[in-house]
């Protein structure tokens, strides 16, 4: 007789198996009530929250007026990275001795000793008896990440701007200033390398006077490498730098200012607090995309990501979300984040302008097998680096690729030595080309970034009423010395002088207005070796300019090579034609049959290299024979060799092409 059991009794059970089509149930310690079933849904308990560090306790008592955010703005090598470890140090936020250029992450940074990604860090500095919280932002100094230094500055309230004592004034440092006077930054000048054999402290204080009229009596003379009264740095930021303007009982409005995308916690934004105050646990909606997320951390970079409880006005720090942002398209730099519900009470804050590419390269595998490979290494740092653009495109000789666009020539540089340093890829890089704009004769324009796709000029005269090209420009630092070299090289790349100024007696600030496909033919190289190294050089985008400009082409056997086609001036068909044909020509292996390398503009040949087929000797059996026997066989010996190059293809070796395209 079975036993009943009461209404609030428990049935102990196992988790149910099931053995063929029956579902057995053996004996287990599982409670089961009468009146309920099981939930699918997680149970939700209130987590202890952990305690408050000290960290947080010192800036939870800091008010809104004690803050400061300031970024270093220099020249390339003028000492941003080493004055930013002095400052972290001084401030207790790193120990002392430890590693160098603690803000730049890369390997490559670490490598070529520059900065390319624009980094923080969160310090607290006691200054007469109180905590101020500094937020130092270290920014890249080459031109070509200038989009970089202008993010910056829309989370900062002033700017140190640093000079080398040896090197004075130099055209990034002009550029910088510049930039940083539109926005309204206070600037605080600092003279770096004052301990130098060849320091020249107040010629960079005269020039700093006469450039950018600030005062030298407010300057700070420093030697950031041995920390020489880098101590008197803070304070000037202090007095001279005004705090962020903010409201934390206000709604909450804050600024997306970079991203990056960790593999864990998907895209991780970096935002500046402008009113309100953002936890873990929010519910944050965006003004670009309508997207809503929930916070799962905030916090503040010291150096490293330090989580906090809350971010309030006025502070810079990092933000991501749970479930997490998967596509770091959605994180659109300089979009505006509210609280969902306050969108109407909020007004969007003016974003950043996205930058535009101005060099275009194709990339390949060596080996088409590893494609896929190179496909997934490129895309992950396409994750962190969004104005890298990428286009699928292929080659008839080296195979499947892509079309990738940079901001300028040391970005597409550094690109490629993270591709092999960090994912060991092995790729072949085309040389740099800009875009072209074509006026049609329908009345619409176009702007062609591969030249394989630039109109033949055979038939562009029926449907191209223009040709434009890009002009940039550009503003060059130099000696004064070095003058008539320098000016010879501009006019020799089709330059138009726009302005010739001296701002010291030995130092000249000299514009150009130049086409941007000679500035991309390694224009900083040569200009370099004209000047020894001493001339400096900024470039801004100026216009599009109607040009006589032609595709060049590199035919083998009258089969044109694409992935060699370039768009050049016609002034220097001639000599890139000669250029190309001598230099493949070393790396194509002779064939059995006559091969011709030639270089065409069009229907016109400009430069033609032959390589001679291997030949074997048909007369080496014939010792005393007729004239007519002997004349026999080589013609024989000749209609074969016309057979062969009518039917054959020359194959050319990916080694081949690696070469020719390699500087």
């Amino acid at each position: 007789m079975q036993r009943k059991l009461p209404q609030a009794a428990t049935l102990l059970i196992p988790w149910p198996t099931r053995v063929s089509s029956r579902l057995i149930v053996p004996r287990c310690a599982f409670p089961l009530y009468r009146s309920r079933w099981f939930s699918t849904a997680p149970a939700r308990r209130a987590q202890a929250s952990p305690p408050v560090s000290e960290l947080e306790r010192r800036i939870a008592a800091i008010p809104l007026e004690r803050y400061r955010n300031f970024c270093i703005v220099a020249h390339v090598d003028h000492g941003k990275s080493t004055l930013s470890d002095r400052l972290l140090e001084l401030t207790g936020t790193i120990e002392p001795g430890g590693k160098k250029q603690v803000l730049d992450k890369l390997d490559v940074e670490r490598e070529r000793g520059i900065t390319v990604k624009a980094q923080t860090c969160t310090m607290i500095y006691p200054y007469r008896g109180q905590d101020y919280l500094l937020h130092l932002v270290d920014t890249p100094g080459h031109v070509d990440f200038r989009a970089e230094v202008s993010r910056s500055y829309a989370s900062c309230g002033g700017a140190i701007i640093l000079v080398d004592a040896s090197q004075g004034v130099q055209a990034q440092t002009v550029a910088n200033f510049y930039l940083a006077f539109a926005q309204g930054l206070r600037l605080v000048p600092v003279v770096n390398k004052v301990d130098l054999p060849s320091a020249d402290a107040p010629r960079a204080l005269e020039q700093m006077r006469t450039t950018f009229e600030l005062d030298p009596a407010r300057a700070v003379l420093v030697s950031a490498k041995t920390g020489l009264n880098v101590e008197a740095v803070l304070p000037n930021v202090i007095e001279q730098i005004p705090p962020p303007v903010g409201d934390s009982s206000r709604p909450l409005r804050l600024l997306l200012v970079d991203s990056w995308y960790s593999n864990f916690k998907g895209v991780i934004l970096l935002v500046r607090v402008f009113d309100g105050q953002v936890k873990a646990g929010d519910h944050v909606t965006s003004f670009a995309t309508g997207r809503k997320y929930f916070a799962g951390e905030v916090g503040i970079m010291y150096p490293d990501q330090t989580p906090q409880r809350t971010l309030r006005a006025g502070q810079v720090g990092y933000i991501y979300f749970n479930p997490g942002m998967k596509r770091s398209q959605e994180a659109k730099v300089g979009d505006t984040y509210t609280h969902v519900g306050s969108e109407k009470e909020v007004e969007a804050l003016p974003g950043f302008e996205e930058p535009k590419p101005m060099v275009f390269v194709a990339a390949f595998p060596v080996d088409q097998g590893h494609y896929q490979h190179l496909e997934d290494s490129i895309h992950q740092i396409v994750l962190n680096d969004r104005s890298v653009t990428l286009q699928k495109e292929s080659s008839e000789a080296l195979g499947a690729g892509w079309r990738l666009g940079f901001l300028g020539t040391l970005h597409c540089s550094v690109f490629e030595d993270r591709l092999r340093q960090e994912h060991g890829a092995s790729i072949i890089i085309t040389p740099p080309t800009v875009p072209f704009k074509v006026l049609w004769r329908d009345g619409t324009e176009s702007i062609i970034q591969n030249p394989a796709n630039f109109p033949d000029a055979d038939s562009s005269h029926m449907r191209v009423t223009e040709l434009q090209e890009p002009y940039v420009l550009v503003t060059i630092a130099l000696p004064e010395e070095y003058l008539g070299k320098v000016i010879e090289l501009c006019e020799a790349n089709r330059g138009e002088q726009e302005e010739l100024q001296f701002f010291t007696s030995t130092q000249v600030i000299l514009k150009y207005r130049l086409p941007l496909a000679q500035l991309v033919d390694d224009f900083f190289g040569k200009l370099k070796s004209a000047t020894k190294g001493y001339a400096s050089l900024d470039y801004e985008e100026a216009d599009w300019r109607r040009s006589n400009i032609v595709k060049l082409q590199l035919l083998v056997n009258k089969v044109p090579v694409d992935a060699v086609a370039r768009v050049v001036h016609t002034s220097q068909v001639e000599h890139i034609g000669r250029q190309w044909v001598k230099k493949f020509m070393e790396h194509v292996d002779r064939q059995m049959f006559e091969v011709i390398i030639q270089a065409a503009a069009g229907r016109r040949i400009v430069a033609r290299e032959t390589i001679k087929p291997f030949r074997k000797d048909v007369l080496q059996k014939l010792h005393a024979s007729d004239i007519s026997r002997r004349r026999k066989l080589l013609e024989a010996q000749k209609e074969g060799r016309k057979k062969l190059k009518a039917v054959g293809n020359i194959t050319i070796d990916q080694k081949a092409f690696q070469a020719f395209l390699a500087k």
